[in-house]
């Protein structure tokens, strides 16, 4: 998201673009290098929270669900969490994404591996089929509690 010479290309595409907010951004950093995007014309654009550098060493980023609400209320652009990446650890990746929808959540991004110990990268961070499934039933009910589809 900081790579303004390629945000300006981007512009000229007519293709969906994920914009990942960075480890180190501002939320109005981020509303601004989607800026950098739709300046070319593309407004195809969705927000990506996956966790920001705190001090925090329990996981590998912190999940800033807060972000969520806030980009919902200053942007028009669809947003997706990214729990896998936002915690790094696959025992939180359920919770956050729990979080992430009754936060407001769009999307999420979740991976999964049959064997994640043996995953090509970010094995750490994968969760397994079963436990997509186990999330998808947790994460539908709680789309129904607030009135949203999942």
């Amino acid at each position: 998201m900081q790579n303004f010479n390629l945000l300006r290309e981007l512009g000229k595409t007519r293709k969906p673009i994920l914009l990942k907010r960075g480890i180190a951004a501002t939320i109005e950093e981020l509303l601004l290098s989607a800026e950098y995007i739709m300046s070319g014309g593309n407004y195809q654009i969705m927000l990506c929270e996956r966790g920001i550098r705190t001090f925090e060493t329990s996981t590998r980023n912190t999940m800033d669900i807060s972000a969520i609400p806030v980009l919902k209320r200053l942007s028009h652009l669809p947003v997706i969490a990214d729990p896998s990446h936002g915690t790094g650890k696959r025992d939180y990746v359920l919770a956050m994404a729990r979080a992430s929808v009754a936060a407001g959540a769009d999307g999420l991004i979740i991976e999964v591996h049959p064997d994640p110990d043996h995953a090509a990268s970010d094995g750490a961070q994968t969760i397994r089929p079963e436990q997509f499934v186990e999330m998808m039933t947790q994460v539908r009910a709680i789309s129904a509690a607030i009135e949203r589809s999942a």
